[in-house]
C-alpha cells in the first residue's frame, strides 16, 4: 500500500492569517519533504473557497500549484484529490494535464470527480446543477479526457461536452496516464470508475466501510465484463480522522492495507507548521506495512 500526502494549500484554514509568499513557500517545502521522506505521491485539493465556510483566506489554485510542485520535485507522483470537473472544459483540462506530465517527467495522474462545494460553484458563476446533472457531466467529461489523452485526434459528442477532431500535442510522456475517479456513489460514480478509471478513490471511508463497499465495487466491474482486480481502490482520509494516538494510526493504516487498499491519500494539518509531524507519520506508515522509499530527510 502506497501513501500520498496532500500538501497544505490553505483550504482547511491552515494558512489563515499567513502572508501568501510565506504560505506558498511552506506548500513547496512540504511537497519536497514528502518526497524526501519516501511518500509515493503528492496531491492537492481542487477548491476555490475555504472549508467548511468560505472565508477571505488563502486557498491556492490547484493546477498552477501542482505545476510549480512538479518543477520542484523529482520522484513523487502528482495529482488532484479530486478535480471538480465542471470548473474546466474537459478538453482543455486534458491539454493541461498532458503538458504537466511533460513538465513533471511523466508523473501526473488525473484524479477527478463531480464536485460538491455549493458556495464556490455559485460564487464563481458555475451555477449548481443537481447531483444527476453533475454526474452526467462527469461521464461526458471522462469520455472527452480519455480521447484527448489517447493517440491521434479526439472526437466525441455528448450532451454536456464534445470535441471535434481536437489535436492534443504534446501527448503525455506516460504511455498510459492513470485516471482516478473519486466519490462514494455506488450507483453512478462507481460504475463510471469501472468503465473509465484505473483507480476508484473512496472519500472519508473508514476501514469497516471500505470492507463493506468492496463487494459492490467488484460487482460494478463484473457488470461490464471487467476484471475487478484491474480497478485499484484507494482511500482519501480526512485530516480530522487522525486525531488519535500513534498506535491507533498504525492500526488504522494497517486495516486499510489488509483490505487491499492500493493507497491512502491524506493531509496532516500540522504539516503547515511542523516538519516533525510528517516525519512521525512516515514512521507510522512504515510500522503499518505501507510502502515508502528510503528516507533522505531530517538526517535519516
Amino acid at each position: 500500500m502506497n501513501i500520498g500526502i496532500i500538501t497544505p494549500q490553505g483550504w482547511t484554514g491552515e494558512f489563515n492569517g499567513w502572508d501568501p509568499a510565506r504560505a506558498w513557500s511552506r506548500t513547496v517545502d512540504v511537497a519536497r519533504l514528502a518526497e524526501a521522506l519516501g511518500f509515493e505521491s503528492v496531491w492537492l485539493y481542487d477548491h476555490l473557497h475555504t472549508v467548511p465556510r468560505p472565508t477571505e483566506e488563502i486557498t491556492f489554485e490547484s493546477f498552477t500549484s501542482l505545476t510549480a510542485i512538479a518543477a520542484a520535485t523529482d520522484r513523487v507522483r502528482l495529482g488532484h484529490v479530486v478535480i471538480c470537473t465542471a470548473f474546466r472544459n474537459p478538453a482543455l483540462l486534458a491539454k493541461m494535464i498532458s503538458t504537466m506530465d511533460v513538465i513533471s517527467g511523466g508523473r501526473m495522474e488525473v484524479g477527478i470527480g463531480a464536485g460538491w462545494k455549493r458556495d464556490e460553484w455559485l460564487a464563481y458563476g458555475y451555477g449548481f446543477p443537481d447531483t444527476k446533472e453533475r454526474l452526467a457531466t462527469l461521464a461526458d467529461h471522462l469520455e472527452v479526457i480519455k480521447r484527448m489523452l489517447a493517440p491521434g485526434r479526439a472526437t466525441y459528442a455528448g450532451e454536456h461536452a464534445s470535441v471535434g477532431d481536437a489535436i492534443n500535442v504534446p501527448k503525455p510522456l506516460q504511455e498510459h496516464l492513470p485516471i482516478m475517479v473519486g466519490g462514494n456513489g455506488p450507483k453512478v460514480t462507481w460504475r463510471l470508475a469501472a468503465r473509465h478509471a484505473d483507480e476508484l478513490n473512496v472519500d472519508g471511508m473508514r476501514p469497516d466501510d471500505v470492507g463493506a463497499a468492496l463487494p459492490v465495487i467488484r460487482s460494478r466491474c463484473e457488470e461490464i465484463g471487467r476484471d475487478p482486480d484491474s480497478l485499484a481502490v484507494s482511500a482519501h482520509v480526512w485530516w480530522e480522522d487522525w486525531a488519535m494516538s500513534s498506535q491507533e494510526r498504525v492500526d488504522r493504516l494497517g486495516a486499510y492495507r489488509e483490505l487491499g487498499v492500493s493507497r491512502v491519500i491524506t493531509m496532516l494539518r500540522e504539516t503547515a507548521e511542523s516538519d516533525e509531524a510528517l516525519a512521525k507519520f512516515a514512521d507510522e506508515c512504515r510500522a503499518a506495512g505501507a510502502t515508502l522509499e528510503a528516507s533522505t530527510a531530517l538526517g535519516a
